[in-house]
């Protein structure tokens, strides 16, 4: 019986599921069929965490991820040790896939070669990929349950798969075999609360949809962090998301997140907290999940804030070097027109003259270090705010200041902003893209972009630069057309982190750590930071099944593996 994932119609409150997106493979219109297997069940495995376990250790569950994007396939040995004993035999994994297909409709569950491929490789990225050997497509919390038992069951890895956004290898299939729980029909808004300003939705809704849906429903609130275009709710919490926002809004980290219903990976369903804006029951379970990376747990419904809606126009600036932009910056967050800027974006030359070459916007801009400003408030103050910035911009010694004069306008230039990826590939026709981010305090963010683009222009390295200057967060995107040139992206890479740990900063301010990150751990957080994580992960997961070889780096000592391990020698 074929299955054909198809792209998704908008979601509403609780409907019934009519269609599903695949995230990033959707244009792929991949074919899905039920497996055919029809080995006998292997005896259940032991170990399964508690909620008393959970609470005593203060310890929850993340998220299955908005999706690692990858290049090459992975060849490590299916013979390796699992993170805490062994994962079941290839015999087992067979009879897992057929208890699925006999548990599960048909149409949620595929085999199918271009389905279980699609779900872990990415042109877009370029660490280790390996496809999955069985793929879920659940529609509800039930669904997910029934996975999770049949997963522990057989001791067979599970890898949650969301959105598809992220670059950091966080859906990569495991050597040996994995399931994919793809949660992209878990899409729909279950409850408004209007009174409350809060709206409890399924995990695989994106953020574009949620934010789309309530402007249909002309509610006058709206969820505020906004990562990459496709990212998902279930993704952005595994993640720790942020955006453009984060400046105004803050991020993933902060209390957008109200409460999360997660099934753990013994099929257990636990919620993180109530409802009330504000508890001191115990540990707020929600904030130790955000950031997990689907390697604790599954989550399939979430309770979030929302943010009223204000209006918004857009002005850009641009300045000689970054240094005087960053400059300005600083003052205009201090001044009194502060309190109205919901972003502002630091672009370098590069990206100017890629947005002219890409040939998306009807404007052509000076290339040169440029500021992205998001104005909050009325006509009015927008156009008071303004007034006041342009100044500053001026004091600063800004070359241009241009304000939009209609929604349109605003609409357009702030569009030119967030297509960062695909206009930077345009510096180098029929190129490819490594894109990366670091975090450091907001003083320390001009040496790094200086530092930065120093470095790369003297290892003749094609880049964009796109900082979140509110937070000191940015981006770099790596330009290349050759295979042979991925290991030099790759040092690069390693030295922009470096540089970021030595200001203070971290690896990673948005994207995640995954397969690409997890190497600076211990250096940045420090070995009892590390080595309370890997605890927690025991604890909740001690068969190690959940999303294994990501997040937490390897130490030979104590059976942390690189890239997920094998089957168990029977």
């Amino acid at each position: 019986m074929l299955r054909r994932a198809i792209a998704t119609s908008r979601p509403r409150i609780a409907q019934p599921l009519k269609s599903r997106a695949s995230g990033a493979i959707s244009e792929a219109r991949l074919l899905a069929r039920r497996s055919a297997s029809t080995n006998a069940p292997h005896p259940a495995a032991s170990g399964s965490p508690s909620v008393r376990n959970l609470v005593s250790l203060a310890v929850g569950v993340a998220i299955g991820v908005a999706g690692g994007l990858y290049l090459f396939e992975g060849s490590a040995s299916a013979e390796k040790a699992s993170l805490f004993g062994k994962f079941g035999t290839h015999e087992d994994f067979k009879a897992a896939i057929a208890e699925l297909g006999a548990t599960l409709a048909a149409n949620k569950v595929s085999t199918d070669p271009e389905v279980v491929k699609g779900h872990g490789f990415s042109a877009n990225s370029y660490h280790p990929a390996i496809a999955h050997s069985v793929v879920i497509f659940p529609e509800s919390t039930e669904d997910v349950v029934a996975v999770m038992k049949i997963a522990t069951k057989y001791r067979m890895p599970v890898v949650a798969y969301s959105g598809g956004t992220s670059l950091e290898g966080h859906f990569s299939g495991i050597d040996g075999g994995c399931i994919c729980v793809d949660m992209s029909g878990m899409h729909n808004i279950i409850k408004l609360h209007e009174d409350d300003a809060d709206v409890v939705v399924q995990s695989g809704i994106g953020w574009e949809e949620l934010n789309a849906q309530l402007r249909e429903m002309n509610y006058p609130y709206f969820f505020p962090l906004d990562p990459g275009p496709g990212a998902t709710i279930g993704g952005m919490v595994g993640t720790g998301c942020s955006g453009t926002n984060a400046v105004k809004y803050g991020t993933a980290k902060s209390h957008w997140f109200i409460n999360l219903t997660v099934v753990l990976p013994n099929g257990e369903v636990i919620k993180t907290r109530s409802r009330a804006r504000k508890s001191s029951a115990g540990f707020d379970l929600t904030k130790i999940f955000i950031g997990a990376e689907g390697t604790l747990g599954i989550v399939t419904e979430a309770t979030l804030r929302l943010a009223p809606l204000v209006p918004t126009t857009v002005a850009v600036a641009q300045f000689p070097d970054v240094r005087k932009a960053a400059s300005a910056v600083q003052e205009v967050l201090t001044s009194t027109a502060g309190d109205s800027i919901q972003c502002v974006e630091l672009v370098d030359d590069h990206f100017m003259r890629a947005t002219n070459l890409f040939g998306q916007s009807h404007r052509k801009y000076l290339e040169k270090d440029s500021l992205f400003f998001k104005i909050q408030g009325s006509t009015t103050s927008q156009k008071e705010n303004a007034k006041i910035i342009q100044g500053i911009v001026k004091k600063h010694g800004g070359l241009t200041f241009e304000l939009a004069r209609s929604k349109e306008e605003a609409e357009e230039l702030w569009h030119d902003r967030k297509v960062a990826l695909w206009s930077g590939m345009a510096l180098v026709p029929g190129s490819r893209a490594w894109s990366t981010d670091v975090c450091v305090p907001v003083s320390r963010l001009p040496d790094l972009v200086y530092e930065t683009k120093k470095d790369l222009a003297e290892h003749s390295i094609v880049s964009t630069i796109v900082g979140h200057v509110g937070d000191g967060n940015f981006h770099a995107l790596l330009v290349f057309k050759d295979e042979e040139d991925v290991p030099k992206m790759h040092d690069a890479v390693k030295r922009m982190v470096d540089r970021a740990i030595a200001m203070e900063g971290t690896c990673t301010g948005e994207h995640g750590v995954g397969l690409g990150k997890k190497e600076f751990l211990y250096r940045e957080l420090g070995t009892g930071t590390v080595n309370l994580m890997k605890q927690i992960k025991r604890t909740v997961d001690p068969l190690g099944i959940m999303n294994p070889g990501k997040l937490y780096p390897e130490s030979p000592e104590d059976g942390f593996q690189v890239h997920g391990a094998g089957h168990a020698k029977h």
